[in-house]
Protein backbone atom coordinates (compact mmCIF):
# COMPACT_ATOMS: atom_id res chain seq x y z
CA UNK A 1 0.00 0.00 0.00
CA UNK A 2 2.78 2.42 0.87
CA UNK A 3 4.36 1.88 -2.56
CA UNK A 4 1.02 2.60 -4.23
CA UNK A 5 0.75 5.86 -2.36
CA UNK A 6 4.37 6.71 -3.22
CA UNK A 7 3.65 6.10 -6.88
CA UNK A 8 0.54 8.26 -6.86
CA UNK A 9 1.97 11.08 -4.75
CA UNK A 10 5.33 11.33 -6.49
CA UNK A 11 3.67 11.38 -9.88
CA UNK A 12 1.79 14.50 -8.83
CA UNK A 13 4.83 15.98 -7.10
CA UNK A 14 7.08 15.76 -10.14
CA UNK A 15 4.46 16.63 -12.75
CA UNK A 16 4.73 13.34 -14.65
CA UNK A 17 1.13 13.74 -15.72
CA UNK A 18 2.10 16.99 -17.39
CA UNK A 19 4.81 15.61 -19.68
CA UNK A 20 7.82 15.69 -17.37
CA UNK A 21 10.04 12.65 -16.93
CA UNK A 22 11.13 10.69 -13.89
CA UNK A 23 14.73 11.82 -14.40
CA UNK A 24 14.59 13.82 -11.15
CA UNK A 25 14.10 10.64 -9.10
CA UNK A 26 16.81 8.25 -7.92
CA UNK A 27 16.82 4.51 -8.57
CA UNK A 28 15.16 3.60 -5.26
CA UNK A 29 12.29 6.07 -5.77
CA UNK A 30 11.74 4.78 -9.31
CA UNK A 31 11.58 1.17 -8.04
CA UNK A 32 9.01 2.16 -5.45
CA UNK A 33 6.89 4.01 -7.99
CA UNK A 34 6.94 1.01 -10.34
CA UNK A 35 5.92 -1.38 -7.56
CA UNK A 36 3.14 0.98 -6.56
CA UNK A 37 1.87 1.40 -10.11
CA UNK A 38 1.84 -2.40 -10.49
CA UNK A 39 -0.16 -2.86 -7.28
CA UNK A 40 -2.71 -0.30 -8.45
CA UNK A 41 -3.03 -1.71 -11.97
CA UNK A 42 -6.15 -3.43 -13.21
CA UNK A 43 -6.53 -6.92 -11.81
CA UNK A 44 -4.11 -6.38 -8.95
CA UNK A 45 -5.92 -3.71 -6.97
CA UNK A 46 -8.01 -6.17 -4.94
CA UNK A 47 -5.15 -8.62 -4.57
CA UNK A 48 -2.66 -6.07 -3.19
CA UNK A 49 -4.10 -2.68 -2.29
CA UNK A 50 -7.42 -3.82 -0.83
CA UNK A 51 -5.62 -6.46 1.27
CA UNK A 52 -3.19 -3.80 2.49
CA UNK A 53 -6.14 -1.63 3.55
CA UNK A 54 -7.37 -4.50 5.73
CA UNK A 55 -3.88 -4.89 7.23
CA UNK A 56 -3.84 -1.15 7.95
CA UNK A 57 -7.05 -1.51 9.95
CA UNK A 58 -5.51 -4.31 12.04
CA UNK A 59 -2.35 -2.27 12.65
CA UNK A 60 -4.42 0.71 13.77
CA UNK A 61 -6.24 -1.47 16.27
CA UNK A 62 -2.95 -2.84 17.62
CA UNK A 63 -1.47 0.65 18.05
CA UNK A 64 -4.67 1.88 19.71
CA UNK A 65 -4.46 -0.95 22.22
CA UNK A 66 -0.76 -0.28 22.89
CA UNK A 67 -1.42 3.42 23.51
CA UNK A 68 -3.90 2.54 26.24
CA UNK A 69 -0.90 1.79 28.48
CA UNK A 70 1.97 3.87 27.02
CA UNK A 71 2.40 7.41 25.71
CA UNK A 72 4.98 6.55 23.06
CA UNK A 73 6.72 3.56 21.51
CA UNK A 74 10.48 3.58 20.99
CA UNK A 75 11.73 1.18 18.33
CA UNK A 76 14.64 0.70 15.94
CA UNK A 77 14.43 2.44 12.57
CA UNK A 78 16.24 -0.32 10.66
CA UNK A 79 16.50 -4.08 11.15
CA UNK A 80 20.30 -3.73 11.05
CA UNK A 81 22.89 -1.05 11.68
CA UNK A 82 23.48 1.27 8.74
CA UNK A 83 25.05 -0.39 5.74
CA UNK A 84 28.35 0.61 4.22
CA UNK A 85 28.10 3.24 1.48
CA UNK A 86 27.40 1.49 -1.83
CA UNK A 87 26.46 -1.87 -0.34
CA UNK A 88 22.79 -1.61 -1.35
CA UNK A 89 23.47 -1.32 -5.07
CA UNK A 90 23.46 -5.10 -5.56
CA UNK A 91 20.29 -5.74 -3.57
CA UNK A 92 17.02 -5.11 -5.46
CA UNK A 93 15.01 -5.47 -2.24
CA UNK A 94 17.25 -3.28 -0.08
CA UNK A 95 14.70 -0.50 0.35
CA UNK A 96 11.88 -2.92 1.07
CA UNK A 97 13.86 -4.71 3.76
CA UNK A 98 15.23 -1.58 5.39
CA UNK A 99 11.83 0.17 5.58
CA UNK A 100 9.88 -2.61 7.26
CA UNK A 101 10.17 -1.15 10.77
CA UNK A 102 9.08 2.32 9.67
CA UNK A 103 6.10 1.31 7.54
CA UNK A 104 3.60 0.52 10.35
CA UNK A 105 3.59 4.10 11.67
CA UNK A 106 3.44 5.47 8.15
CA UNK A 107 0.59 3.17 7.12
CA UNK A 108 -1.49 4.11 10.13
CA UNK A 109 -0.85 7.84 9.90
CA UNK A 110 0.85 7.95 13.28
CA UNK A 111 3.59 10.49 13.86
CA UNK A 112 7.07 9.10 14.28
CA UNK A 113 10.41 10.77 14.70
CA UNK A 114 13.75 9.15 13.94
CA UNK A 115 16.84 10.15 15.86
CA UNK A 116 20.45 8.95 16.30
CA UNK A 117 21.20 6.76 19.31
CA UNK A 118 24.82 5.79 18.76
CA UNK A 119 27.28 3.96 16.55
CA UNK A 120 28.24 0.36 15.88
CA UNK A 121 31.51 -0.30 14.04
CA UNK A 122 31.62 3.40 13.05
CA UNK A 123 28.14 3.15 11.48
CA UNK A 124 25.20 5.15 12.86
CA UNK A 125 22.37 3.48 14.73
CA UNK A 126 18.96 5.12 14.84
CA UNK A 127 15.74 4.73 16.75
CA UNK A 128 12.25 6.04 16.19
CA UNK A 129 9.62 7.16 18.61
CA UNK A 130 6.00 6.63 17.58
CA UNK A 131 3.17 8.58 19.15
CA UNK A 132 -0.57 8.83 19.06
CA UNK A 133 -2.32 10.88 16.42
CA UNK A 134 -1.55 14.60 16.81
CA UNK A 135 1.13 13.92 19.45
CA UNK A 136 3.99 15.41 17.46
CA UNK A 137 4.84 17.94 20.16
CA UNK A 138 5.31 15.20 22.76
CA UNK A 139 7.61 13.30 20.38
CA UNK A 140 9.76 16.39 19.83
CA UNK A 141 9.89 16.93 23.60
CA UNK A 142 10.87 13.32 24.23
CA UNK A 143 13.63 13.30 21.62
CA UNK A 144 14.77 16.77 22.74
CA UNK A 145 15.16 15.52 26.31
CA UNK A 146 17.14 12.52 25.04
CA UNK A 147 19.42 14.78 23.03
CA UNK A 148 20.04 17.00 26.05
CA UNK A 149 21.45 13.92 27.81
CA UNK A 150 23.47 12.53 24.87
CA UNK A 151 25.68 13.87 22.10
CA UNK A 152 24.91 11.37 19.32
CA UNK A 153 23.09 13.99 17.26
CA UNK A 154 26.33 15.97 17.07
CA UNK A 155 28.56 13.07 15.99
CA UNK A 156 29.29 11.82 12.48
CA UNK A 157 30.89 8.59 11.23
CA UNK A 158 34.26 8.64 9.51
CA UNK A 159 33.07 8.10 5.94
CA UNK A 160 36.51 6.94 4.82
CA UNK A 161 35.96 3.85 6.98
CA UNK A 162 32.42 3.11 5.79
CA UNK A 163 32.67 2.55 2.03
CA UNK A 164 32.04 -0.86 0.51
CA UNK A 165 35.52 -0.90 -0.98
CA UNK A 166 37.08 -0.61 2.51
CA UNK A 167 35.80 -4.04 3.64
Amino acid sequence: MQRSEVSSNLARFDGIRFGRTRANFGTEAKKRMMLGAYALSSGYYDQYYAKAQRVRTLLMADFKKAFESVDAIVAPTLPTVAQKVGSSASSPLYGELMDKLQIPASMTGLPSLAFPVGFSQNLPVGAQVIGQHFAEASLFNLVGAYQEETQYHLEFPDLKQTTKEDK
